[in-house]
């Protein structure tokens, strides 16, 4: 639609004046509850005319009566007017977090050691917040948050986009999960040679926790075991079950928080596991999503 450019001369100031008079029934007490002088007020009643090109008051009667040219001019903007006041009320409340909503990703293992934790303390501090909470591997949690499907993401590290940043906020060691009641849940110390007679339990090569097992050097009987899972969650249930055991990053093990599965560090065997904040670079956060991050990011400074 072209804009008119004799309308430019109407503004808000204009069409608040008209309707504080139509709704005060005079212009000493419509001035009076916008703050102006009634003169002020006056003044913009006649630049509206003069914009328009026509009389919107009777300034023959006393008080000055609205014409009916300024009757269905204000029928016409007095909706407009609304719908304004509406949308400004309700983006204070979305950048004063009074509502909104908050789409976020995570790896499983992410969930129960931070992001949970986080949610935690910000949905009860913001309690008309909706929540979508997507889990799921790095790099589709990437995508979703490169095309807008989520705020942001925490994982391990996603193939290098130019849509995206990556933040690196957590780290945890690689170790043995394994039952409580296997032999090596009460060994003193745990070496890669000790794992050759143990039924290991893989995961799927489309994951962060195979790329980096298959990057440090472990050797092939330990990398490609003769069972494997699709998920960390499952190779957790199949633990639990007593199935075998599985190298996994500690806050992993901690998913579920059972007590069954334990965590044994492998003294000969360093690898390192890095959780990531996932943003995109080319549109802002939301109000929302920003106030989020500054918690987690709080939550993994006091962890340290």
């Amino acid at each position: 639609m072209k804009i008119n450019s004799d309308n430019l001369n109407i503004n808000l100031r204009h069409l608040r004046a008209l309707q504080a008079i139509a709704e005060a029934g005079s212009f000493a007490v419509a001035a009076s509850q916008l703050g102006v002088v009634p003169s002020a007020l006056s003044e913009l009643i006649r630049q509206l005319e003069a914009s328009v090109g026509g009389a919107l008051f009777d300034r023959a009667t006393r008080p000055p009566m609205m014409t009916p040219l300024a009757t269905q001019f204000l029928a016409e903007t007095g909706p407009l007017l609304e719908g304004i006041d509406r949308a400004v009320t309700r983006l204070r409340q979305s950048a004063g977090l009074e509502i909104g909503s908050l789409s976020i990703g995570a790896s499983p293992s992410a969930i129960s050691e931070l992001v949970a934790p986080v949610l935690t303390g910000f949905l009860a501090t913001h309690p008309e917040i909706r929540l979508l909470l997507h889990d799921d591997i790095a790099e589709r949690l990437a995508g979703m948050v490169a095309d807008g499907q989520l705020d942001l993401a925490v994982a391990g590290r996603a193939l290098h986009s130019p849509d995206l940043r990556q933040e690196g906020i957590m780290r945890d060691r690689f170790g043995l999960a394994c039952h409580a009641d296997h032999p090596l849940a009460r060994a003193r110390r745990v070496e890669l040679a000790d794992l050759d007679d143990v039924s290991l339990i893989g995961v799927a090569e489309e994951t962060g926790t195979y790329q980096l097992l298959s990057q440090s050097g472990l050797p092939e009987a330990l990398l490609h075991p003769r069972m494997n899972a699709h998920s960390t969650v499952a190779q957790l249930c199949m633990i639990g079950a007593g199935l075998g055991a599985a190298l996994l990053p500690q806050n992993a093990v901690n998913l579920f928080s059972d007590p069954r599965i334990v965590f044994m560090p492998i003294a000969d065997f360093e690898l390192w596991r890095t959780l990531y904040v996932i943003e995109p670079v080319r549109r802002p956060l939301s109000p929302v999503a920003q106030a989020f991050l500054q918690d987690l990011r709080q939550q993994c400074r006091t962890a340290t």
